[in-house]
């Protein structure tokens, strides 16, 4: 009996705390979010937030730096949802497969383009930029120019970033940023991507 009245009595004194944050948490905002790390579930975060999006009638637009040549099932998925996803696949693949530096620049920077319409564009609420932290973390793009689109896009929409190696600069100026770190991985046992995982 001693435990449950313990249990209760810290649940209560969280309540306090948590409910008391909640009255304090008052402002409404774009956010800028931020997934990286070497962990699994960057870009899958990242289109999750597209379908709470999107299940609230807003616009999202996503973009697709060096991945673009795959083909995948998400984007078959949102863009099933008709004119509330714009998704453009606008790389040639990873880099070790390319191996052409002069080429992934210049895609990125068609990427980039193309990203920066949309972050001008109060219709949406929602962009994600997958696998920009690459292209900034190689130098495809300027890191200034990028930070600075992203600081007078318009006030309420929402931008989502991911990618390994995320910049400091960029982490600084983000609103909530989470670490993907990698435990364990079927590929490091000789296991093969596979639908509905992987792509």
């Amino acid at each position: 009996m001693t435990d449950e009245r313990e249990h209760k009595a810290r649940m209560q004194r969280l309540k306090t705390s948590v409910d008391r944050r909640i009255a304090a948490a008052q402002e409404e905002k774009g956010l800028l979010i931020v997934y990286t790390g070497p962990g699994k579930g960057k870009t899958t975060a990242a289109l999750g937030m597209a379908l709470r999006c999107i299940g609230h009638g807003f616009n999202v637009a996503v973009v697709q730096f060096i991945k673009g040549a795959i083909d995948t099932a998400e984007e078959r998925a949102l863009t099933s949802f008709g004119g509330q996803v714009t998704f453009l696949r606008l790389g040639e693949g990873y880099t070790w497969e390319t191996q052409n530096r002069e080429r992934d620049t210049e895609m990125a920077q068609q990427a980039w383009a193309a990203a920066a319409g949309f972050l001008g564009d109060p219709a949406y609420a929602m962009v994600i930029l997958d696998e920009l932290n690459i292209a900034l973390q190689y130098d495809y793009l300027p890191l200034d120019t990028v930070l600075e689109v992203l600081g007078r896009r318009p006030p309420m929409q929402h931008v989502v970033i991911t990618g390994r190696g995320a910049k400091p600069e960029l982490i600084e100026q983000a609103d909530l940023v989470s670490e993907m770190k990698m435990l364990k991985h079927p590929f490091r046992k000789g296991i093969k991507a596979q639908k509905g995982v992987e792509f």
